[in-house]
């Protein structure tokens, strides 16, 4: 799979978290109940200070004890300066080297097959923060930049 390493400057988001496992057998279902609260219950509208209009896929805190155990923040990127409504969270997506992916297709295939083909990859992994950037609001036909932290 071709990716292209991009060197990326800090950046802040705000959204709600979860905390999963990828072998939890809830695992979806904790995922995609932070997607449908994010849209149903207007968390997405009622953050201030979006830098611009795409949604994220945050993954991080990872257990160093067990490393498929880890934090999802579903967020948008922010200015970082504006108090948070109710129960959202700001996280800092780290400055640094990360091997952009782009994802084509539907939604839920285009993102599974992407994150299938990058777990078989040899990558230098930070396991800081990987995060998908989804390009505009399509199920069908979409656009998913998966990126994912390297070490130096």
């Amino acid at each position: 799979m071709e990716y292209e390493i991009v060197k990326l400057e800090e950046k802040k988001a705000a959204g709600i978290k979860a905390r999963t496992n990828n072998m939890s057998p809830d695992m979806g279902a904790v995922i995609g109940g932070l997607w449908g609260r994010f849209y149903s219950e207007g968390i997405y509208e009622s953050i201030p200070g979006k830098t611009n209009d795409k949604v994220l896929g945050i993954y991080t805190e990872y257990d160093k004890d067990a490393a498929s155990d880890y934090t999802i923040v579903v967020a948008c990127e922010v200015d970082g300066k504006e108090e948070l409504p109710g129960d959202a969270v700001l996280v800092t997506i780290p400055a640094g080297n990360y091997a952009r992916f782009i994802a084509k297709g539907e939604l839920h295939e285009a993102v599974a097959k992407c994150w299938q083909e990058i777990w078989s990859m040899d990558l230098p992994r930070t396991f800081a923060c990987d995060f998908e950037e989804y390009q505009n609001d399509g199920m069908d036909e979409t656009e998913i930049h998966i990126y994912v932290g390297l070490k130096e």
